[in-house]
């Protein structure tokens, strides 16, 4: 592969993209128990108030057994968020390839690493903790990201073929 090949400028984004993500990450993850909350709780609140039928009719007992139960979701559906965009962004910044080759263990790896250094980070964070389970989310969200971006390699490959061949 010559240097234009590396250097594509759909790469080069991606690879901005993915440092972009990260940043993002080390970011939200920088923030104490509290702030994280209140970040968390703008989502939380939305979800409880827009689809959550009759929950300001609830006990205040009932009402924080669902709160919690929809603010954990939260959290945890961010943590898949934003690592399937982490994902999606580095497998797209490895470039064109077969779905199981080296290319894609690098892009899953990249954010596995990157996910086990984030979690290792939050030990330090005031109110924050370290968990295993919360990296088993984020390299599920990052292989669904780099099977999301396969597959639209996948469609881009067949729709340019289909171009180049002459068939509409």
């Amino acid at each position: 592969m010559d240097r234009k090949q590396i250097f594509t400028p759909s790469r080069i984004v991606f690879c901005i993209l993915s440092v972009a993500i990260m940043i993002t990450i080390f970011y939200l993850s920088s923030q104490d128990a509290t702030k994280s909350s209140e970040t968390s709780g703008f989502f939380t609140n939305f979800i409880l108030h827009h689809f959550i039928k009759g929950y300001d009719s609830f006990t205040l007992e009932r009402q924080k057994e669902v709160h919690d139960l929809v603010s954990h979701i939260v959290r945890k559906c961010a943590h898949f968020s934003a690592y399937a965009s982490l994902g999606f962004c580095t497998s797209f910044a490895v470039g064109k390839r077969k779905l199981f080759s080296f290319g894609s263990l690098i892009s899953w790896g990249i954010c596995i690493l990157y996910a086990c250094s984030d979690e290792y980070h939050q030990s330090f964070v005031p109110g924050r903790s370290c968990e295993l389970r919360d990296v088993i989310i984020d390299s599920s969200g990052a292989l669904t990201g780099l099977l999301v971006s396969m597959i639209m390699m996948l469609i881009i490959a067949k729709i340019s073929s289909r171009k180049k061949s002459g068939i509409s």
